[in-house]
């Protein structure tokens, strides 16, 4: 998981690539690179291990002139994090340059191939490999770089998203990208490139995407032209990108992720626009109005995500069978694709996936489509793979998220799913229009109780200080709370790296109480909706056995709050429309603990935002 970046033009690049890798940075920041060509046909590399600001630092004093460029941000899957195994990598003679998102699964076998006719290898990467035989096709046949690149892309196993320079060449960058996103910015006169649209909407909101298997050529003072592996002329598809540079900055705020907590009253709004009416009485969602009959005749619906995704699929299951009474399944993406399942051709899958990117997410979406199911996606990056490669589906409007920790995404694909559910049920007539009509009067005023929540904000930051000691914490909530405690723990894992687990509140007896201690706290959600009086016997195991008791509560409960340490109460609404108001105490919990800890909230240590690997 990588961030790569790519200019062509009249402007100087260096400015350009290091804007462009400190807007990818959520992607991969164990180390750093840039290629430059200059005027003299120089080809200079520089990298250094660390973050952007490490290698900027690095760089000073040395020659960064050039119109064409390539950098890189990388996130280690093959060596260490070091400045040796970082990109961009040179070719043995030092005339290409090339770096790489994704894995070349049998980069062992071209390696030795390679060896045996004379290469050698500085690094410990896959991405070396794939360098070297692009240099030796080019040379052992006396071709262009864009054919070396084709045909060493067709000896390759594995996932990439890759862009090439060549000494002496500085009028064209080759690109390349299978199971990996790239897009490719079209201005005046020049051409961006980038693992998404976020370095290139400074400079303009012309795209193209690059498909499966597809090879894009950037020449200078030319139309873009791309061609598949196959040899296969492509006509490149403009698309307007929706984003502004506003939704990729700080905004005043310390962190990118408090920004997005913050956002959410509106994301959710923009979510529900034009799908939920002024009236707040009713619900349209294209997606599924164009695929009625398939939803309605389905036998079976199969969830498949990973990490936050794959809580708010279990959200969406609880609505879905309560709503529609379909039966659902929620599957973690990698194990789904690797598990042999059973895939009918009446079934629906639904795939949920923040960046559109996620590997595993894609994986399987490609097995239930061999299988003959009806695919529908939940995305939010418009023109991302999994929207490209799904049948319908909808969009979750949350705009860009920067932090890898999700927090507006979540809430987003919950209310999607939500919606989708009430469609559902209301068309097959198991929802009755009375509870329709208060379910979506009530999911109408979310953004505006979420508003209220967060004015205690400054109240949870301090009693989260009382935290920073704990090495362990337990998270529980029943029915459509226990998904939430399950977000909850992995939020305070993920940027405080604090040892946390969600458990369904009354599984907490059937092992997990033998824990409880006055050193372990416990985090209890326990509105009114719901089964308030078994959670309340819960808190009370608790309580007898000295644990520390954190719980969400409904706005003006007195039995819970007096049986706990510390209290933060939501507003009331429908219990299938709780997730999305306890989710935001347990957002800002995690997020002020690994401040008070000093942890990088943004960029946790081990993690990425958008996981294009295995």
């Amino acid at each position: 998981m990588c961030g790569i970046v790519g200019y062509i033009g009249n402007r100087q690049a260096y400015p350009i690539l290091i804007k462009g890798l400190q807007r990818l940075e959520y992607r991969g920041y164990d180390s750093a690179g840039i290629a430059l060509l200059n005027s003299n046909n120089d080809l200079n590399v520089y990298k250094a291990k660390g973050k952007v600001s490490d290698l900027v630092h690095f760089v000073q004093s040395k020659d960064t002139e050039g119109t064409i460029g390539i950098a890189h941000t990388r996130w280690a899957t093959h060596g260490e994090p070091n400045q040796v195994n970082a990109h961009p990598h040179f070719s043995q003679s030092e005339e290409l340059a090339l770096i790489h998102n994704g894995i070349i699964e049998n980069y062992a076998v071209l390696k030795q191939g390679l060896i045996e006719n004379g290469y050698s290898f500085l690094s410990e990467t896959d991405t070396e490999v794939l360098v070297q035989l692009i240099e030796f096709i080019k040379k052992s046949n006396n071709i262009s770089l864009t054919k070396a690149v084709q045909l060493a892309l067709d000896q390759v196993v594995g996932a990439y998203a890759i862009a090439v320079i060549e000494k002496g060449q500085p009028d064209i960058i080759v690109a390349a990208r299978k199971g990996s996103p790239l897009v490719v910015g079209i201005g005046e006169d020049e051409f961006f490139l980038a693992s998404d649209a976020t370095p290139i909407i400074e400079y303009t909101n012309k795209v193209v995407y690059i498909g499966e298997e597809e090879i894009v050529t950037l020449r200078r003072g030319k139309e873009l032209r791309i061609k598949t592996i196959g040899n296969v002329e492509k006509t490149p598809e403009v698309k307007k990108l929706e984003m502004t540079i506003s939704q990729l900055e700080k905004g005043g705020y310390p962190h990118f992720m408090i920004k997005e907590i913050f956002e959410q009253p509106k994301t959710l709004s923009d979510s529900m626009r034009g799908r939920v009416n002024v009236e707040g009485d009713h619900i349209t969602l294209a997606g599924f109005i164009d695929n009625k009959e398939k939803f309605l005749n389905a036998k079976r619906i199969i969830i498949t995500a990973c990490g936050t995704s794959w809580h708010a699929g279990l959200i969406g299951k609880y609505a879905i069978e309560e709503f529609a009474r379909i039966p659902v399944e929620v599957e973690y993406s990698s194990e789904f694709r690797y598990r042999k399942p059973v895939i009918h051709p009446d079934d629906i899958v639904i795939a949920i996936s923040q960046s559109g990117e996620t590997a595993d997410t894609l994986a399987a979406v490609e097995l239930a489509k061999s299988k003959g199911a009806f695919i529908f996606g939940i995305c939010n990056v418009v023109g991302s793979s999994i929207p490209r490669n799904t049948h319908s589906g909808c969009y979750t409007h949350a705009g860009p998220e920067i932090g890898v920790a999700s927090t507006k995404a979540f809430t987003a694909q919950v209310t999607v799913l939500t919606m989708l559910a009430m469609m559902i049920g209301k068309e097959k007539g198991t929802l009755n229009n009375e509870n329709y009509l208060k379910i979506v009067s009530e999911l109408s005023k979310i953004p505006e109780k979420i508003k209220e929540i967060l004015k205690q904000n400054d109240r949870i930051a301090e009693f989260a200080k009382t935290f920073t000691y704990a090495q362990n914490f337990i998270y529980l909530g029943r029915g459509y709370n226990f998904p939430v405690a399950l977000e909850g723990a992995l939020k305070l894992k993920e940027i405080s790296y604090i040892h946390a687990e969600g458990y369904p509140a009354a599984e907490m007896k059937h092992g997990p109480i033998a824990l409880i201690s006055q050193e372990m706290p416990v985090v209890v959600i326990a509105t009114s909706a719901g089964m308030y009086e078994k959670v309340v016997s819960n808190i009370q195991e608790i309580k007898a056995r000295k644990g520390k008791i954190i719980s969400i509560v409904t706005e003006g409960d007195v039995v819970v709050s007096n049986l706990s340490d510390y209290t933060i109460s939501i507003p009331d609404t429908e219990e299938c429309l709780v997730p999305l108001l306890a989710a935001i105490p347990l957002q800002l919990f995690a997020y002020h603990i690994a401040v008070v800890k000093g942890c990088n909230v943004d960029q946790p240590r081990n993690l990425a935002k958008s996981v294009t690997v295995e």
